[in-house]
């Protein structure tokens, strides 16, 4: 199996290591891991892709490169220009350093990349790393996904569901906050709401006298809808969330007919 690995949070960072790891099990002695990743951190950019300037893309060694770009360029530099002669199986973004559930999904640049794989016709999943009080002081804050990382990529590539649609499923996985040995198993969930949880701004000043907003969310353990993503995170599952770029509401489609 060739693997493509990417991320959000860039080149250097710890959670890249972790997926390289995992993946690099998963593809086994015959198979090969790639990684396209940011030069530098580019979480919540979403979907991003630079229509308005060039990215360019530096050689980091043996099958690894960082892109100047975001998370979907960095997809679409591998399928199309560093994987050209030699395109991926699957590709795997993560481990974010964060949760990617409920409505974090909406801005996540790990995500992005697992989107854009599954609309150039790839397989793909999302893996993220719940940060709480239980396990963010740990040695390796990452413990639950480096333990629990592989098996659950291997449950989904065998149990889930993948389409050849308009728009293929990707899967999004959430490891919760909490040390590897009180991982509690797999949930499949849906995309779940922290209802109280919106982004807001904190107002700075520059020393300069010049005013400045820092966009910043809210703490993360909070009631989430229930037997959601978020909220089977926070009682020590991983979630499983199959999600289809696909942004129609198709439960509204039926009744909106009565404006024709």
């Amino acid at each position: 199996m060739r693997i493509l690995i990417t991320n959000d949070d860039g080149i250097n960072a710890r959670g890249l290591d972790v997926l390289h790891d995992i993946a690099s099990e998963l593809a086994g002695k015959s198979g090969e891991v790639w990684t396209v990743a940011p030069a530098f951190e580019q979480s919540g950019v979403g979907h991003c892709i630079s229509l308005m300037s060039p990215v360019m893309v530096s050689d980091f060694g043996d099958r690894r490169f960082a892109a100047h770009g975001s998370p979907t360029d960095c997809v679409i530099a591998a399928l199309h220009h560093v994987m050209r002669e030699c395109p991926p199986d699957l590709v795997i973004s993560g481990v974010n350093r964060g949760n990617n559930s409920a409505e974090n999904a909406m801005y996540s640049g790990t995500l992005g990349a697992a989107m854009e794989a599954a609309l150039q016709g790839v397989k793909s999943i999302a893996l993220s790393q719940y940060f709480g009080p239980a396990n963010r002081h740990l040695a390796d804050p990452f413990e639950a996904s480096r333990r629990h990382g592989l098996a659950t990529v291997k449950k989904i590539l065998e149990k889930g569901v993948w389409t050849n649609e308009e728009y293929g499923v990707f899967y999004n996985v959430n490891f919760p906050p909490v040390p590897s040995s009180e991982v509690k198993g797999l949930k499949a969930a849906r995309q779940g709401r922290r209802r109280h949880i919106k982004m807001r701004v904190e107002p700075a000043m520059s020393p300069t006298g010049r005013r400045f907003l820092w966009v910043a969310g809210g703490l993360q353990e909070q009631e989430a809808s229930e037997f959601s993503d978020a909220y089977w995170n926070g009682k020590g599952h991983i979630s499983v969330t199959p999600m289809r770029a696909d942004l129609t509401a198709h439960d509204a489609l039926e009744a909106l007919k009565a404006i024709e």
